[in-house]
């Protein structure tokens, strides 16, 4: 059986994690009963589980048939576990013996902020303005520690809404890490495989593979402007012609002067007009076509938090907005249709010639969340 030979080939490796046994594990979810099935992952099931000591936790248990071999899953364990931060989602450790092999990551009582926004009505949360600027400032960190601080400078390549969970108290943390990594003599990587989502995607990386943590400054652009609007980027639609998503019709409000247009109607006039304001106005930084022009995360956290002037927009007369937008929309439009062509029966996932990441994804942990787009290509 593969997952049986898998685990007897990863006997031995020092995983630098905590290590539980089987027992515990068929313990914690009652031996891996169907009612605490949670989701169905790129690696196979994930159970909700709760430890001897009172710890909830998300065993995700790999499966015969998934498509990642050794290399993906000791990379997925080594390097998320060599990432430890209030804001990313904690890897507890694993479980290696007999034909299993299985992650533990601590659980998320409140799914994800795509969830919490724009999810179904019944899993919708109510977040107040203070809540989702602490949402945007926590995630913020999260990428400063991931680019700027960590032994490990990691690229994550796909942030999203979906990909931002939180926890009993509100508290967001970050999951699915990316594999890409920035060494420290050679800060650019041209990727020869692309994995993120149709929206959130920096033009540099979607269009051309040039991957830095540049792109997925981009990517939190857009997210600040879903916590702003309560909207989803993806399935915005406005009447205007040339606003094909939030981040147009952001760029057109800031010419208009109107910022506050953009604001969730469900947060009425409780909110801090200077604040949001702000975080509109970094988000436009975040999302500027040149990525040369983004500022760094360290940058827009000490921005966010008011402890510096948010910096004006400059724009690279060698890029033109425009130009690049009206790229990025016959690319993406050309993809979807391609992928629309193979399989109408799918929900709106482009996958283009390539498997998932190997990564841990809010689909493996928590599987009802919108995650819409999705594109991987080797």
């Amino acid at each position: 059986m593969q997952v049986h030979i898998r685990a007897k080939n990863l006997k031995g490796v020092d995983l630098q994690t905590g290590k539980f046994t089987l027992r515990q594990i068929k313990d914690a979810t009652n031996d891996f009963d169907i009612s605490n099935k949670i989701g169905e992952g790129g690696f196979g099931p994930v159970y909700k589980g709760l430890l001897s000591d009172g710890t909830a936790i998300a065993v995700k248990q790999l499966s015969a048939k998934s498509k990642q071999g050794n290399r993906e899953f000791l990379n997925e364990i080594g390097m998320i576990s060599a990432l430890q931060h209030p804001h990313l989602v904690k890897l507890y450790g694993c479980c290696i013996e007999g034909n299993q092999l299985l992650l533990v990551y601590e659980y998320m009582e409140n799914n994800s902020v795509a969830s919490a926004l724009f999810g179904e009505k019944e899993n919708q949360l109510k977040l107040d303005w203070p809540t989702r600027h602490r949402i945007c400032v926590g995630i913020a960190r999260g990428l400063a520690y991931l680019h700027e601080e960590s032994l490990l400078k990691i690229v994550h390549r796909d942030i999203k809404a979906s990909n931002v969970l939180l926890d009993k108290n509100l508290y967001p943390k970050i999951s699915d890490f990316g594999l890409a990594k920035l060494n420290e003599d050679d800060r650019t990587h041209i990727s020869t495989r692309i994995a993120g989502t149709y929206g959130y995607m920096a033009p540099e990386y979607a269009m051309w593979g040039y991957l830095t943590d540049k792109a997925d400054v981009y990517s939190f652009g857009i997210l600040i402007l879903e916590m702003v609007s309560g909207r989803c980027n993806i399935t915005y639609r406005s009447k205007e012609e040339y606003c094909f998503h939030l981040l147009d019709w952001a760029q057109i409000l800031k010419e208009k002067g109107s910022l506050l247009d953009l604001i969730d109607p469900r947060l009425g006039w409780e909110f801090n007009k200077e604040e949001v304001i702000i975080s509109i106005k970094v988000a436009l930084l975040c999302c500027n076509a040149s990525a040369a022009l983004r500022p760094a995360m360290s940058s827009v956290v000490s921005m966010l938090e008011g402890r510096t002037p948010v910096r004006e927009l400059v724009l690279d007369p060698n890029a033109s907005s425009d130009e690049i937008n009206e790229m990025m929309r016959k690319h993406f439009e050309s993809v979807y249709e391609e992928t629309i062509c193979e399989s109408t029966h799918q929900r709106k996932t482009m996958s283009i010639e390539g498997a998932s990441t190997s990564s841990t994804s809010v689909h493996d942990l928590y599987p009802n969340n919108p995650d819409f787009g999705r594109t991987d290509r080797d």
